[in-house]
């Protein structure tokens, strides 16, 4: 097999095969499915990941881009537009002969039952992947379509995107309306934040190293800043963004599960079991937001945006502090920002430790207050590094000390050809039935039950001009500190 991401042998002999399965993809004329789903079922395909006997079922509404027909032809043009790497003939015929499309009519999934079950009848007893790649206002029709027309059995597993309800009441009602026709063990809550590398190398970073494991807590740790800025406007959401927000949108889902991570008890072992139980224990230690602790913001033109409301208030940019009430991080401030139109897009997560109490030497200041020694980030973009910023004598004749950074990249690390991308990931764990990197419906509700204050009495946002890092009101929330990415960017730009 050829290709740059394909995993090597040696790689290849520490992965579980899957067994036979089906993939049923509602939605698969939407953007997500384009962009993401099936190139990554493709390049699951090149690594050898998928399964011996596999087959994918494209489900849409008639009229919605293509047809039983035309469906591989559909297929083709959107990997030669985002896939990683070129398709060739050689790579796409064995793909595109387990391609199928069934246009589906409203309260009706009778010809989908059928094509899935001629298919199923030449495997060996294959898993049925359901995948709803759909608005969340068709989540609770589909899910009842599903247990009506037969297409759910012992061996369903259904993937359901984000958001999982937009406040506690209905998070409870969708969690109760899957409950009907799914077990627990059969749902998986999907977060493509979860999914990244660099993400899941903060596990491996905290637990597999003692060196910051014995610090990582409140005797050594001053704050945790969550950092994922955005230089893109909504687009084309407007009507998504006008019915959620940033908040919603953002902080309750992917801010809060890397914070799960960074927080959490060391697990007794590496299990979806285990790493669930820790993250629920984070999230009630969690004190509900105080309002007052919570900076929202508009970009400057959003109320200018087509199919936005002239009077507007939703926020599109929020910073926010959190308080975590337990023995290892009380005392600690995590702060938590993320906006749309802001100065630069990124990922990062900082962890900012206590200052020596000794002072036995002179430091040059002129790098304040731009750097802050004494910090850990994880740049969590893909590639992804971690950084270690620290004080080191300055050369020459006097003890003075100046900031260094030791860094770790990811681009330079020669497993890099073994990457999957985020969807990739966890689109091989639903096939293993690893829910490792997925919610479980207690936690999704816990957030939403510590959210309900910010929720029930939301502040105005304040405007902000685009490119900016937001309101200046962010920066006094954080202070005496300051934004680590905001600093590191400003350097970078001079």
């Amino acid at each position: 097999m050829s290709g740059d991401k394909s995993l090597s042998n040696g790689a290849r002999r520490n992965v579980v095969h899957p067994k036979d399965c089906i993939v049923i993809l509602f939605g698969a004329t939407g953007d997500l499915a384009k962009r993401k789903l099936l190139p990554g079922l493709f390049h699951l395909s090149e690594a050898s990941l998928m399964p011996d006997n596999y087959h994918i079922i494209g489900c849409a509404p008639e009229g919605t881009g293509t047809d039983q027909a035309g469906f591989g032809d559909y297929v083709r043009d959107i990997l030669a537009n985002f896939a990683r790497k070129e398709v060739t003939e050689e790579s796409w015929i064995p793909f595109a002969n387990r391609l199928s499309f069934v246009p589906t009519t409203r309260g009706i999934l009778d010809n989908l039952a059928k094509e899935v079950t001629r298919i199923e009848a030449e495997m060996n007893e294959p898993t049925r992947i359901i995948y709803l790649a759909v608005p969340p206002a068709a989540f609770t029709e589909t899910i009842q379509l599903l247990a009506s027309g037969g297409l759910v059995n012992d061996a369903t597993r259904l993937v359901i995107e984000k958001p999982f309800g937009s406040d506690l009441r209905s998070a409870r009602k969708l969690n109760a309306e899957l409950h009907r026709v799914f077990k627990e063990s059969q749902i998986y809550r999907i977060d493509h934040f979860l999914g990244k590398e660099s993400v899941q190398n903060i596990l491996a970073f905290r637990f597999a190293n003692g060196l910051f494991e014995a610090a990582w807590n409140n005797t050594y740790i001053d704050y945790v800043q969550i950092d994922v800025p955005e230089t893109l406007t909504i687009g084309s959401r407007a009507a998504f963004y006008e019915a959620t927000g940033a908040f919603r949108d953002m902080v309750v889902t992917h801010l809060f599960q890397i914070l799960g991570f960074l927080a959490m008890e060391p697990p007794s072992r590496l299990s979806a079991h285990e790493l669930h139980g820790r993250k629920i224990e984070v999230y009630r230690a969690v004190r509900p937001i105080e309002v007052a602790k919570v900076i929202y913001g508009q970009y400057l033109g959003y109320k200018q945006e087509s199919g936005v409301a002239p009077d507007s208030n939703v926020e599109t940019f929020v910073a926010l502090e959190v308080a975590i009430e337990n023995e290892r991080w009380s005392g600690v401030r995590w702060y938590l920002r993320t906006g749309k139109s802001m100065a630069n897009t990124r990922t990062s997560v900082t962890i900012g430790f206590k200052e020596s109490p000794l002072h036995m030497f002179q430091t040059d200041t002129s790098f304040q207050p731009r750097i802050r020694p004494n910090e850990l980030t994880f740049e969590l973009t893909d590639p992804g590094s971690v950084t270690v910023h620290l004080l080191v004598k300055k050369p020459g004749p006097v003890s003075n000390l100046e900031v260094a950074s030791l860094s770790f990249q990811y681009d330079e690390s020669t497993l890099v050809a073994m990457e999957l991308e985020a969807y990739e990931r966890l689109f091989h764990d639903v096939m293993l039935d690893e829910h490792l990197l997925f919610n479980r419906a207690d936690a999704i509700e816990r957030l939403w039950e510590i959210s309900e204050p910010l929720l029930n009495a939301p502040p105005l946002p304040i405007n902000y001009p685009k490119g900016s890092w937001g309101p200046s009101e962010a920066e006094r929330l954080i202070s005496p500190f300051s934004w680590h990415l905001s600093r590191d960017l400003e350097i970078l730009n001079e």
